[in-house]
């Protein structure tokens, strides 16, 4: 694996070994950089099952402000810790090792917390985690969103994912092999009168 772009382009990152943590591939991660471009430069980026860190280091080196990386398997996270020590990343990351509804539990509480751009990618076979965090994120009592923020979740091509998950509205799907990423945004009280009225 590699950085695609940016700042820290063409570095080498290393991989979890055995099958526990699967890493985006190069292709899919420049098809999600490539949508998030305009969204990217100066933005907060909350990576979850950030694994071996290769999508919030690619957001570091495309100009995002701040990365928190949230993983709790050691094997990767001390493959995440390598990578940004072998990259030199001194700053502008915070690591939380914990389970990912436990860091939202905590975190969500904080009214200074708060992200542009939530990437989560579990492992495939835990569907109901995709549920469990995205039916959080779009609960009315959730703070970490703002009105713009763009929440992504990549999962298999065969797993169909909700329209929506509370005020969490779908708006673009892409499928790239047995991959694909679903984009939601925030559906305001005026959007959804509008959706009532067509």
């Amino acid at each position: 694996m590699r950085v695609i772009a940016g700042s820290l382009r063409r570095r080498v990152l290393e991989a979890p070994s055995g099958l526990a943590t699967r890493p985006t591939s190069d292709r899919l991660r420049e098809t999600l950089f490539n949508v998030l471009a305009p969204s990217i430069m100066g933005a907060s980026f909350l990576d979850l099952y950030a694994g071996s860190g290769a999508v919030g280091i690619e957001a570091l080196s495309r100009g995002a402000a701040r990365v928190v990386f949230v993983e709790r398997a050691q094997p990767a996270l001390k493959v995440l810790k390598s990578n940004l020590e072998k990259i030199g990343l001194r700053s502008g990351f915070r690591v939380e090792s914990a389970s990912v509804m436990a860091y939202l539990r905590r975190e969500h509480s904080d009214r200074e917390s708060s992200f542009n751009v939530v990437f989560l990618d579990p492992p495939y076979d835990a569907a109901d985690e995709y549920d469990g965090v995205l039916e959080f994120l779009g609960g009315s009592s959730c703070r970490l969103l703002e009105g713009e923020t763009i929440v992504i979740a990549e999962h298999r091509r065969k797993l169909r994912l909700e329209q929506c998950y509370g005020a969490l509205e779908r708006t673009r799907l892409l499928e790239q092999g047995d991959a694909a990423l679903s984009f939601y945004r925030i559906q305001t009280a005026e959007q959804e009168q509008t959706a009532a009225v067509r």
